[in-house]
């Protein structure tokens, strides 16, 4: 896929590119990004160069990934990083993480429904899915005022740092934010087995 811009009332967001090196060092620098997602600990310039100048485009070319950098308008500072990740045919996983310094403004929560619009409009995705390390109250808030439904506990779905972990998973359809599905959706009637 074409690597594409969006943007929303408050922000930016594009695909990561050489330029943002130093400031994605600077936030992977934050005990909690390394603590809750899969960042390299401890984080090194060469980790963030990288991720930047090989991971992201290769994402793109490959259409295995598709991570925006979030910024404050066109021209304004990094505020947070969302990404969709290619998991399988028709299985999509959005991950992401907010500056220690953005945190709490709605910002990434503006951000997620930004991707998951456009993961459904230009993807074709039928269902994006989010997951989290149990505990992590503040990656499940901005999925929740995001529209992800929680739909449960997986245990020892995370693998995290050598352990393996339990972790929320919630999804979001398009139907949640008043789009069209790719594919028809037959949900299950309640009540039955």
């Amino acid at each position: 896929m074409d690597p594409t811009t969006l943007s929303t009332e408050r922000l930016s967001l594009r695909p990561f590119v050489p330029a943002d090196e130093d400031e994605v060092h600077a936030a992977a620098q934050d005990p909690d990004i390394q603590r809750w997602t899969m960042v390299p600990s401890p984080y090194e310039r060469d980790h963030a160069r990288s991720f930047v100048g090989e991971i992201v485009p290769a994402g793109w070319r490959e259409d295995t990934g598709y991570s925006f950098a979030v910024r404050l308008g066109a021209e304004g500072p990094l505020v947070a990083a969302v990404g969709v990740h290619v998991r399988g045919p028709d299985a999509y996983e959005i991950g992401y993480w907010a500056t220690k310094e953005h945190r709490g403004h709605g910002y990434m929560t503006e951000a997620v429904r930004a991707v998951a619009h456009w993961a459904f409009t230009e993807v074709g995705a039928v269902r994006l899915e989010w997951r989290a390390e149990v505990g992590n109250h503040g990656s499940r808030a901005v999925a929740e005022k995001a529209g992800f439904r929680v739909e449960g506990l997986l245990r020892a779905a995370h693998l995290h740092r050598g352990t393996a972990r339990d972790c929320w998973v919630g999804a979001l359809l398009p139907s949640d934010l008043g789009l069209p599905s790719a594919l028809p959706y037959l949900p299950a009637v309640s009540g039955t087995p």
